[in-house]
């Protein structure tokens, strides 16, 4: 599942590509929409929302696109080969005369007014990465039902917008407690700086080509140590070198080390 910051890269190179050029081609490979023709049109902007990816273009229209697991928007130069996937996996392509995007296994992909978008993002809670943000809200939707795993609450994009599976494995780790720990049992300030360090992350990654939350932007063997827990499973924990572990919460693989979290485990 991206991230906030990495929809937010994706937001910018749309928005790089596109803003201020007029649509030569438009293709959207959706049945609700695929006779929609956007041609001759300028796009606006391109932004993220959480997650969510606003396309906004001229006669106050807006593409609605979301990633969620394995989405993506690829960026060509004239000429240059397509090598997002197969053909048929294409789900959108915005073409100016100077550069072309691609939508690549899109699952949400919707042409909607402008003026209507909160009635697609309007149920999000603060974006960490957006003008919205506020700490103070997005700590009360966060408690509001106490029996609740953290791990499940910090990936309810009702919430607080922008964390991924990743980020929800770090920033447990970060707490040092288990995913599994109802957020009930919270301590008043681990909740408080636990919200306050998920801001910190994605700010630090999000200009970033490569994400860390160890510090370490190490390529090559080094990747292992940028990430606390995330994908080392069996790898020894870079703090207390206890194997780091996995089970599955909510459909996804979680990752969390038994020496320095407390809480419960599967």
């Amino acid at each position: 599942m991206p991230e906030g910051d990495s929809v937010l890269h994706t937001a910018r190179r749309l928005h790089t590509a596109l803003a201020g050029q007029v649509l030569t081609r438009s293709d959207l490979r959706v049945p609700r929409f695929a006779t929609a023709d956007l041609t001759g049109r300028t796009v606006l902007d391109a932004v993220s929302r959480g997650k969510h990816l606003l396309t906004r273009i001229e006669g106050g229209l807006t593409l609605h696109s979301h990633l969620r697991m394995d989405g993506a928007w690829h960026v060509y130069a004239p000429g240059e080969r397509w090598r997002g996937g197969p053909s048929h996996q294409i789900r959108a392509i915005l073409a100016t005369a100077d550069r072309t995007a691609v939508g690549y296994r899109l699952p949400v992909l919707e042409l909607l007014r402008t003026a209507d978008e909160e009635k697609a993002v309007g149920h999000l809670g603060p974006d960490l990465l957006g003008p919205d943000w506020d700490p103070g809200t997005a700590l009360r939707n966060l408690l509001t039902d106490p029996t609740r795993p953290l791990g499940e609450a910090l990936l309810d994009q009702r919430n607080l917008a922008g964390i991924g599976n990743i980020y929800k494995a770090e920033l447990c780790f970060l707490a040092r407690v288990t995913p599994w720990l109802p957020v009930g049992e919270l301590a008043a300030p681990t909740a408080a700086r636990l919200v306050t360090t998920a801001k910190q992350l994605l700010e630090a990654n999000r200009d970033q080509p490569v994400r860390t939350t160890t510090g370490s932007r190490a390529r090559g063997y080094g990747a292992h140590e940028r990430l606390w827990v995330y994908g080392r499973t069996h790898r020894p924990c870079l703090r207390c070198g206890a194997p780091i572990r996995t089970a599955e919460q909510d459909t996804r693989p979680t990752y969390w080390c038994p020496g320095c979290q407390s809480g419960p485990t599967p």
